[in-house]
C-alpha cells in the first residue's frame, strides 16, 4: 500500500513522518490506526488534525496529539511540509 507520506524509524516505536507540500489533498483519508498513537509535531504550516465527530485544529509546532486506536481521523492539508514524530503505542 502507498502511502501520502515519508517514514523514518528513529526508535523502537518511534516514527519522524513527512506530508510534502505537494501531496494531492485526495491522498488525506479518513482512516483509524489499530494501536495508540501520540503525535508531536516538528513543522506544521498551516495543516489540520480532524477527529471523528470533531472540527479540525490547527497543528501547533511543539504541540502533542494523542489520537486513540481505532478513532477515525486525518490531516488536512496546509501550505508547507508537514513534520512530525509518531510514538505508536501497543
Amino acid at each position: 500500500m502507498d502511502f501520502p507520506f515519508l517514514e523514518e524509524k528513529v526508535g523502537n516505536r518511534l516514527f519522524l513522518r513527512e506530508f510534502r507540500e505537494n501531496v494531492d489533498s485526495d491522498e488525506l483519508i479518513w482512516h483509524q490506526d489499530r494501536e495508540d498513537r501520540i503525535v508531536t509535531v516538528v513543522e506544521a504550516n498551516g495543516w489540520k488534525l480532524q477527529m471523528d465527530n470533531e472540527l479540525p485544529v490547527l497543528l501547533k509546532e511543539g504541540s502533542v496529539y494523542s489520537i486513540p486506536a481505532y478513532v477515525y481521523h486525518r490531516v488536512i492539508k496546509g501550505f508547507g511540509r508537514l513534520l512530525v514524530q509518531v510514538e505508536k503505542k501497543t
